[in-house]
């Protein structure tokens, strides 16, 4: 799915002005009047960012803010504003805004800021789709399965497994091959970053 650039701004001047300049740079470009239009068209899977209003009519870009992570939209938010102050800068910041952008914004430094915000997206869709994967083929192991990769993993060998689990040797190598082809890596080295996503240690994904 391409990423593009979602402008939420109620004044037309201002979304067609930043919709030319990001176009002409080679962005994807959507342009909604106000949050509400913006919510019922944006679907969870989207990639790219919003740059996004503060001060609107009927929703604040501030609510839409609030709104995003329970729609399961997690684009980065770039912030514009005329009126920007520091109070509003830091509490969209905190709420995990990308960026807080005062108007007039030069070109260079919209796109940069898009750029960037499209970079992070990326990133955190590939993370994201690791996780999926991840999960997906976690949950074809077997309990035995998954108590012997939680072992192994952190580095206890076959001989210890087997006494642990009282069970013998030969058994953990087989459970030890099947994990590895079950979660598609060829050795602990990969898996290692697969577990640390899950985070077995702490809690089960299945």
């Amino acid at each position: 799915m391409n990423q593009t650039v979602f402008i939420v701004d109620d004044d037309q001047a201002v979304r067609e002005a930043f919709g030319r300049i990001l176009e002409v740079a080679g962005f994807l470009v959507r342009i909604f009047s106000s949050a509400q239009l913006f919510l019922a068209a944006c679907m969870p899977e989207q990639m790219g960012c919003i740059l996004l209003d503060v001060q609107m009519p009927e929703m604040t870009g501030l609510e839409l803010q609030a709104a995003l992570s329970k729609c399961g939209i997690l684009m980065p938010v770039v912030f514009l504003t005329a009126y920007g102050d520091v109070k509003t800068s830091v509490h969209t910041l905190q709420a995990g805004a990308f960026d807080f952008l005062e108007k007039p914004v030069p070109a260079a430094k919209l796109i940069e800021s898009v750029r960037n915000a499209m970079a992070l997206d990326q990133a955190q869709h590939k993370i994201h789709a690791r996780f999926r994967k991840a999960l997906i083929n976690y949950a074809q192991l077997t309990l035995r399965e998954r108590e012997i990769m939680k072992l192994i993993i952190i580095g206890h060998p076959n001989k210890v497994v087997a006494k642990e689990l009282a069970i013998s040797p030969r058994t953990v190598e087989v459970h030890r091959r099947n994990i590895l082809a079950k979660m598609q890596v060829n050795s602990l080295l990969e898996l290692a970053p697969l577990v640390e996503i899950l985070n077995l240690d702490e809690s089960d994904p299945s």
